[in-house]
C-alpha cells in the first residue's frame, strides 16, 4: 500500500504544503512547495486562526481537553509549519513570553475551584498538560535557542520521576493535581513533554526515555493500568484529529519520532492498528472528530479526510524508516 499522494495534492493548501515537505520530501525552496505555503498562509481559517491568537491567552482556561483552548490552536499552527517570521506570528509570540513564571514555563489564566485544591481565583499559572504545547510551539516556530525558552524545557524535562512526569502545576495552583495519585505518572504529561522534546535536543535525553517507557507499558498494561483515568480502550483507539487529547494517533505520531524506538514491539503494534484501519486506496476516515474544528476539512466522518490521511502517512513512513 502507497499513500494516496496526487489525492492529497487535491486538497487545502495546507494539506498539499505539508504533502510536498513531509511525504514528497520536496525543499521549501520548491516553487511548488512556496506556492503551496503562500496559499495555506493566506487560507481564512489560517487567518482566523492568527487574528485569533492575536487576543492571546484568551478566555480563563476551564478544561484542557476542550478542543477548543488557544494553546491547542496555537500547536496546530505549529505542525502547519508557521514561522516566527510569518505576518502577525511576531505579535502572538510577544504576547506568549510576557508571561513567565518565575520557574520558567510561561504561563496561561486558570481558575482551579477550592474543592479542587486551588483558591478559586483567576491566575496566571501553568501545569505540565498545557506548558510543554505553547513551549513545543515556540520551538515549532524556530524558537529553540532563545534563553527563556531553553530555561523552560530543562526546567520541565527535571520535573520528571523515575515513572515518568507526573501532575504537576505551578506554585499559583497550590495542591491541585487530577484525579489519581500523586505517585502515579500522568500519561498526558508524558505525551506532551515527549512531543516537546522530540523537537528538541532532549530527543534522545534519559528522561524522554522514561517517558516513552512510560506510555509504551501503559499500552501494554491497558486493561490494568488507567492512571489518572486515562484509558486506551475503545475511544482512545478511535482515528482523530488534530493532536490534541490523549489517543492512538497523537500516541503514535510522537513515538514515532524516537529513533531509538525501532525496534520495539509494542510501538509497532499501534502503527499496525493505525494501518488496518486505511481504506483499498490507502485513505482514512476519521472515527471521531472536535466539534470545536467542524468548519475544517478534518470535522467530519462521513468520507476520508486528507488531513487524516496525511497524518497518518506520515507515522507510517516514520515508522517503516526506524
Amino acid at each position: 500500500m502507497n499513500p494516496p499522494v496526487d489525492w492529497l495534492l487535491e486538497g487545502e493548501p495546507y494539506i498539499q504544503y505539508r504533502t510536498r515537505l513531509d511525504l514528497l520530501d520536496q525543499p521549501e525552496s520548491n516553487p511548488l512547495v512556496k506556492a503551496s505555503r503562500q496559499a495555506m498562509l493566506a487560507d481564512p481559517k489560517v487567518q482566523a486562526l492568527l487574528d485569533e491568537l492575536s487576543g492571546w491567552p484568551g478566555t480563563v482556561l476551564a478544561s484542557h481537553k476542550s478542543a477548543s483552548q488557544p494553546y491547542h490552536k496555537l500547536a496546530f499552527l505549529a505542525d502547519l509549519g508557521l514561522c516566527h517570521n510569518d505576518p502577525k506570528m511576531d505579535a502572538i509570540i510577544q504576547r506568549i513570553l510576557e508571561h513567565r513564571s518565575e520557574e520558567g514555563p510561561f504561563q496561561l489564566p486558570m481558575n482551579i475551584a477550592v474543592h479542587y485544591g486551588g483558591n478559586g481565583l483567576d491566575q496566571w499559572a501553568w501545569a505540565l498538560c498545557d506548558a510543554p504545547l505553547v513551549l513545543y510551539a515556540l520551538v515549532k516556530f524556530g524558537l529553540e535557542n532563545e534563553p527563556p525558552v531553553r530555561s523552560a524545557i530543562a526546567y520541565l524535562t527535571g520535573l520528571v520521576h523515575t515513572n515518568g512526569w507526573p501532575c504537576a502545576v505551578s506554585k499559583e495552583l497550590g495542591k491541585f493535581h487530577g484525579p489519581g495519585r500523586r505517585e502515579d505518572p500522568c500519561p498526558y504529561a508524558n505525551l506532551v513533554m515527549l512531543k516537546l522534546l522530540a523537537q528538541t535536543t532532549g530527543r534522545d535525553s534519559q528522561a524522554a526515555r522514561i517517558g516513552a517507557e512510560t506510555l509504551l507499558a501503559l499500552w501494554q498494561e491497558s486493561l490494568e493500568r488507567h492512571p489518572y483515568i486515562f484509558y486506551m480502550g475503545t475511544d482512545f483507539r478511535k482515528l482523530k484529529v488534530p493532536l490534541i487529547w490523549y489517543d492512538l494517533v497523537n500516541v503514535v505520531d510522537v513515538l514515532s519520532q524516537f529513533a531509538w524506538l525501532k525496534q520495539d514491539a509494542r510501538l509497532l503494534e499501534m502503527a499496525s492498528l493505525l494501518k488496518s484501519k486505511a481504506d483499498p486506496q490507502g485513505r482514512f476516515t476519521l472515527e471521531s472528530i472536535w466539534t470545536a474544528w467542524k468548519d475544517w476539512e478534518f470535522g467530519q466522518k462521513h468520507e476520508p479526510s486528507r488531513w487524516l490521511t496525511l497524518t497518518i502517512w506520515k507515522i507510517l513512513q516514520r515508522v517503516d524508516a526506524l
